[in-house]
């Protein structure tokens, strides 16, 4: 395994991250394909027998019980100093907004909630898992910065954001002398590219660290046409974000799938290998020993200027899906279902 600085920290992760939306109670309803706890650990210690140190969960995953599963597995497998843990919280529920429930207490709120699912003292990185449009960002900096200065938490970052609104967050941190965002968690992968029109050189000015999630498209860059998956067949959310686009994408597949075939790997890891040229450390998620092997296997895979132009040249405009279609002021009350989820923690 290598390892990178994750941007403006001190905090030395793994080129990959271990992605734990698969782990969790199914019976929560939120999604029918995670894992138990048993089969959770498994994943888990194969990750840290491979060298990977980054884990990264959230609290609206199957209601806290992937942050269980996670914590309790990291803590009989693992030293808490050579690990690296990323949680995330969600913004304030209209509940929590009619109660007058600011933005500092909100997050205080949810990150001790995490720290008590985790079973630890505190988390490495904490992610702001969208942006509130119905809360100022200086309550939700401050709330952050309170609980970095309690030691609670080390870094912070910000998922689902515009490079506008992560510029914005930092200059008024920055002016304020608070913490500022290290990280940014946006949906980035061969077959969606938004992030490079501004994020990505924005970060990059900046040394902000980009941990992309999606990284396989849900499975959609990691298997041959006709080949599925529980996850594939029943991950509704995921069909959302993708098969609008499910034609153009099949042409940039089939060349991750020729690249494959020639130089006699899988087809996660060419697909991994091109986006670790973009990035610090991307977030896969894994089910399987193997999803966890072809993402260690594909640190060390050099791919040619030739070929990584030869899988990008297709590449076409997208239009916004996912969170960031639905989190925006005038669908607020669509994100509502990750907040749902977190209040039943």
């Amino acid at each position: 395994m290598k390892f990178v600085k994750l941007g403006n920290s001190d905090l030395n992760v793994s080129r990959i991250c271990l992605g734990c939306m698969g782990f969790g109670n199914a019976a929560t309803g939120q999604h029918s394909w995670t894992l138990d706890e048993e089969n959770s650990r498994e994943i888990i210690k194969h990750a840290l027998d491979l060298g990977i140190n980054f884990f990264d969960t959230a609290i609206v995953y199957q209601q806290g019980t992937s942050e269980q599963f996670l914590g309790r597995a990291l803590k009989d497998f693992a030293r808490r100093d050579e690990i690296v843990v990323a949680t995330k919280f969600v913004p304030r529920s209209p509940e929590e907004i009619e109660n007058k429930i600011s933005g500092q207490k909100h997050v205080e709120n949810f990150i001790d909630k995490s720290l008590k699912n985790l079973g630890m003292d505190y988390v490495d990185l904490y992610i702001y898992h969208m942006w509130d449009y119905q809360t100022p960002i200086f309550e939700i900096l401050e709330g952050l910065n309170n609980a970095v200065k309690a030691g609670k938490v080390r870094y912070i970052g910000i998922a689902n954001c515009f490079a506008y609104q992560l510029a914005k967050a930092n200059f008024l941190a920055e002016k304020n002398n608070f913490a500022k965002f290290i990280s940014v968690q946006n949906h980035y992968n061969l077959i969606f590219r938004e992030d490079e029109r501004e994020m990505k050189n924005f970060c990059e000015e900046e040394n902000i660290a980009m941990t992309p999630y999606s990284a396989l498209a849900s499975g959609r860059l990691s298997k041959k046409p006709g080949e599925t998956s529980k996850r594939l067949q029943e991950d509704s959310y995921a069909k959302f974000k993708y098969d609008a686009s499910a034609e153009v994408d099949s042409k940039i597949i089939a060349r991750v799938i020729e690249l494959a075939e020639k130089y006699s790997v899988s087809m996660t890891e060419i697909s991994l290998a091109w986006l670790l040229t973009k990035v610090s450390s991307p977030v896969v998620g894994a089910t399987k020993f193997h999803h966890i092997d072809g993402a260690v296997k594909s640190v060390d895979l050099q791919l040619s200027d030739e070929d990584i132009n030869y899988l990008e040249e297709l590449y076409t405009p997208h239009k916004l899906v996912g969170v960031m279609a639905q989190n925006k002021p005038d669908a607020n009350k669509n994100s509502q279902v990750w907040i749902k989820n977190a209040k039943k923690v």
